[in-house]
């Protein structure tokens, strides 16, 4: 009777655990699939990017499930070629911003002085509106290009980023065991790395979700701009520059790489939020 009491209660506590698995494997699923697909887009892609295929703006039917673009090439070749570009660009600078901001913030927790400096050179670079950031950095960089695009979106990226690690680090700097840490004698680099930033991960798993929506929207930007990619590249941010005088004619043109942007984004943010360990869940509801 006691066993069997044991065993029921044992698998009702495991429903929930399962069903909260689940919940995370689905939320996190469309990010994969949709980054797995802009990956691997170009080897799906029917057509050649730049081969007109069909009639310039013609409507979807035949070769073109999805039209042609403003030069007749296949739309959806186009849309699974354009995707490679964005994911990578993106996801490198996500992951730089999330870097640089941790260290900075840890360091500026546990170093007042350097967090004030950290503090101020933040503030300076929150003022500069990020379009006029992008274009001051790519246009002045020696050919532009994906580097620049890069650098402009990390140096604009990081201002924010850093605020935010420096605020959550704050109370981890100041508890017990990092302040016994520092009194025995331990070095910067392990109070960082040891002591404080493990304790952030809910906190920077969070940040890298929303610093993957920016550096899309920023990249985004400056395919649009065209200070990134340059044409006949197939580019989802340059393709709605190209395509948006035929709008009207054969509107997947626009469409489809606008929904390819924000479905990638979004599904993105909604996996990095779905992995933040549950402990830490209110010590994000702030970002």
């Amino acid at each position: 009777m006691t066993a069997t009491t044991t065993t029921a209660a044992a698998a009702k506590t495991t429903r929930p655990a399962r069903r909260a698995r689940l919940r995370v494997v689905l939320r996190v699923l469309p990010a994969l699939l949709l980054t797995a697909l802009a990956l691997a887009g170009p080897w799906l892609a029917p057509h050649a990017i730049d081969a007109p295929v069909t009639a310039p703006y013609a409507e979807p039917g035949g070769d073109a499930p999805l039209g042609g673009d403003q030069l007749g090439r296949d739309v959806l070749s186009r849309v699974l070629a354009g995707g490679r570009e964005l994911v990578v660009t993106s996801l490198l600078v996500a992951v730089l911003v999330t870097v640089v901001a941790a260290v900075l913030g840890a360091v500026s927790a546990l170093r007042p002085a350097v967090g004030r400096i950290v503090e101020r050179t933040a503030d300076v670079l929150m003022l500069l509106p990020a379009v006029l950031g992008i274009l001051l950095v790519t246009l002045s960089w020696p050919d532009g290009g994906r580097l620049a695009v890069v650098t402009a979106s990390v140096v604009l990226g990081v201002p924010y980023a850093v605020r935010l690690v420096a605020g959550a680090a704050a109370p981890v700097a100041a508890s017990g065991y990092v302040e016994a840490a520092a009194v025995g004698g331990e070095r910067l680099v392990y109070l960082v790395l040891r002591e404080v930033l493990p304790n952030l991960r809910a906190t920077l798993l969070a940040l890298f979700g929303l610093r993957f929506v920016a550096a899309v929207y920023l990249v985004a930007t400056a395919g649009f701009l065209q200070v990134g990619p340059q044409p006949p590249a197939a580019d989802w941010a340059l393709m709605i520059r190209e395509n948006s005088a035929g709008i009207v004619l054969n509107p997947w043109a626009v469409l489809a790489p606008s929904i390819a942007i924000g479905l990638l984004a979004m599904s993105v943010n909604l996996a990095a939020a779905a992995l933040v360990p549950a402990t830490g869940r209110k010590a994000v509801t702030a970002l």
